[in-house]
């Protein structure tokens, strides 16, 4: 697929930046891709193969399924993953700066710094549909509305996660502020409506407090973190659940 005549790579965190078979591929011929498009905004795409080269993908059979305006070039996620549930799951940064600089990572009323969950699977006149069991279809959060599309909040930059093949478990890798990285873990029968803490924290830690003393309750702590000494931005990565290294069976495995 060359669509490079619509996506934006001129900063350092734009560009294609996400790419998903549909779990029907074999009879649809469809994926998704998420890129940064000329003005530097989210653009969540369908297309299907080309129907007379089954390794080439049609350009022309572009339908946005989703557009998100970016207020800076960094932060923007970009990762898609479908779950075992069938529904596309989409990782959106807090819109960049530093800080959550545009407080979008605690704003209900924002796609930024949230996990997102819809179908795009199901046959209907709209690009997607909201799963029924979407955590804030039918509830307010803190006394405000939701947006449906919303699982999560209170994500920095997902740029890259995973789900378990084996179990569901959703692993991600959350990119830190100043001082830590975080690897963040869901398990597989979570209802959503999680709150993974930015900017309130930055991995275990308050962000932006000396004491400690920023309020925690609700939030997912993360299951493991480390300081910038020596490393630099967590990628994500995978369960293990080859057969060749069975010593690493089960093991979450993750670059930086």
């Amino acid at each position: 697929l060359d669509i490079r005549d619509r996506v934006n790579s001129n900063a350092n965190e734009q560009g294609l930046l996400g790419l998903a078979f549909a779990p029907n591929y074999a009879d649809s011929g469809s994926f998704f891709v998420n890129y940064s498009d000329s003005n530097g905004d989210t653009v969540v795409a369908r297309y299907t193969v080309d129907a007379n080269a089954a390794s080439q993908a049609d350009p022309a059979s572009e339908v946005i399924v989703l557009q998100i305006e970016q207020p800076a070039a960094n932060h923007n996620g970009g990762m898609l993953a479908f779950g075992p549930d069938g529904y596309l799951y989409i990782g959106m940064g807090d819109g960049g700066g530093s800080g959550d600089r545009y407080g979008n990572g605690q704003n209900p009323a924002t796609l930024l710094g949230k996990m997102l969950r819809i179908d795009v699977l199901q046959e209907t006149q709209q690009p997607y549909a909201i799963p029924a069991d979407n955590p804030w279809v039918a509830a307010e959060w803190q006394g405000a509305d939701v947006r449906d599309e919303i699982w999560a909040v209170g994500l920095r930059n997902p740029w890259r996660y995973s789900f378990d093949r084996a179990t569901g478990d959703l692993w991600i890798g959350d990119v830190g502020q100043n001082q830590f990285e975080e690897i963040n873990y869901t398990p597989a029968d979570s209802t959503g409506g999680l709150n993974y803490g930015w900017p309130l924290m930055e991995a275990s830690t308050c962000y932006n407090s000396s004491n400690d003393d920023c309020d925690q309750s609700g939030l997912i702590r993360p299951v493991a973190e480390y300081s910038h000494g020596g490393h630099c931005s967590v990628t994500g990565g995978y369960v293990y659940r080859g057969a060749a290294f069975p010593v690493l069976q089960g093991v979450y495995l993750f670059g930086d």
